[in-house]
């Protein structure tokens, strides 16, 4: 029922067969579904739960995944921020309130599944953290091995911690992430392990159903969609299916895609502001929103597409300004993110005072991973406990009472 096709020179390939560049031209590939000879009620959608599997009929799963009812995700209506930002239709979907914590959930459970039906053994990725720890989850549901590399030194506390107790056989590299996904991807076409990062179009299939979980939310589609960028499958993913969901006549407009990058790994965002054909890699990446230090995206060529496509756009955030906005949305929304959640929400903040968006537009901002992905980064921001004697005097000196 469907096929994979490359995005540059459009050659086609078998849904069975292990690829993830298309070989002719060494492009991209993305899944190819045939949207006019679908059978696709949208009744039936909004009958099940929300969550992944709700949109199965475009999702390229034939049996039962391997799932942990990821998906369903809140969305809250940022009012505070939006207030003082003057932005009274803000809405931020947590996608860290995910099993493992991020929303890499969504396209684990398709990869995984895929792994299965592909009739793959083991399962690898590079990670900057929240990749790891989702496939370690999927891949002991699942009952098959997982091998992860991951950048020494550069990958939260909490992550590292998912992957190991789940089982994955965690290697530390003394290099980046662009580096250690050039040697898993060697190692994965030379030994036959299926790779699961976002190279895989299958994976990005799952990664999709954040924006149709938000237009169902919403009730129609979000003026702007906002997502931090790091490796960029996932702005590019939601945008294959909104496409998607414009091609079946579900929806009846874009959303503009707008990518967030932290300003010391910023190669998407320069691309677009210099109208460069493709992102010229950053060699040093550093952000201590571990999660988007990332210098050549390997989705970028999508993630382009998607935001040029839909009028949208690109900014970068400081360190500080993603650190403030962590602390904010925690204190007066009552959400609490890892640094490259709140990108996002950092980067709105800073386009509105730039005067760069309408005040009047509904956006959806993606926080993309739990609070306590990164604790170390929370304690090094936070005043310690206060300590004092057990007894109520020593209580009220404290409170200033």
């Amino acid at each position: 029922m469907y096929h994979l096709v490359c995005v540059n020179c459009g050659a086609t390939y078998p849904a069975d067969e292990i690829l993830y560049n298309c070989t002719k031209c060494g492009h991209l590939l993305a899944v190819k579904y045939p949207l006019d000879s679908l059978n696709i009620n949208k009744a039936v959608w909004d009958k099940r739960p929300l969550g992944v599997w709700r949109y199965k009929e475009l999702l390229p799963v034939h049996g039962e995944p391997v799932t942990l009812q990821e998906g369903g995700t809140q969305m809250y209506h940022l009012k505070r921020l939006g207030e003082e930002m003057g932005i009274p239709h803000l809405y931020a979907k947590h996608e860290g309130m995910n099993p493992s914590g991020s929303f890499k959930d969504r396209g684990m459970t398709v990869g995984v599944s895929m792994a299965l039906q592909l009739g793959k053994k083991s399962v690898a990725c590079a990670s900057t953290g929240n990749t790891s720890a989702s496939l370690a989850v999927y891949a002991a549901k699942a009952g098959i091995p997982a091998v992860v590399l991951l950048p020494a030194g550069k990958v939260a506390v909490g992550k590292v911690a998912q992957a190991l107790m789940h089982g994955a056989k965690v290697i530390s590299i003394r290099g980046n992430f662009d580096r250690a996904l050039e040697m898993v991807h060697d190692l994965c076409l030379s030994h036959g392990l299926y790779l699961l990062n976002s190279i895989n179009p299958y994976r990005l299939e799952g990664q999709k159903t954040i924006g149709f979980e938000a237009v169902d939310q919403l009730g129609g589609v979000p003026d702007r969609f906002v997502l931090p960028v790091g490796n960029a499958g996932n702005i590019s993913a939601v945008y294959k299916g909104l496409l998607e969901l414009q091609e079946l006549g579900f929806i009846d407009r874009l959303p503009m895609m707008t990518g967030i990058q932290a300003a010391g790994s910023s190669p998407v965002v320069r691309a677009v502001r210099e109208n460069l054909p493709e992102v010229v890699p950053e060699m040093q990446p550093e952000t201590v929103a571990t999660a988007i230090r990332i210098g050549a995206p390997v989705n970028a060529e999508k993630a382009l597409t998607a935001i040029r496509k839909t009028g949208g756009l690109a900014e970068s955030v400081t360190d500080e300004e993603i650190l403030r906005m962590q602390r904010d949305l925690a204190r007066k929304e009552g959400i609490g993110v890892e640094p490259a959640s709140a990108a996002s929400v950092a980067g709105i903040r800073k386009l509105a005072e730039m005067g760069m968006i309408d005040r009047d537009e509904r956006i959806v901002c993606v926080v993309t991973g739990h609070l306590l992905k990164d604790p170390d980064t929370v304690i090094k921001q936070c005043e310690p406990p206060t300590e004092i004697d057990a007894n109520l005097p020593s209580l009220l000196s404290a409170l200033h009472l």
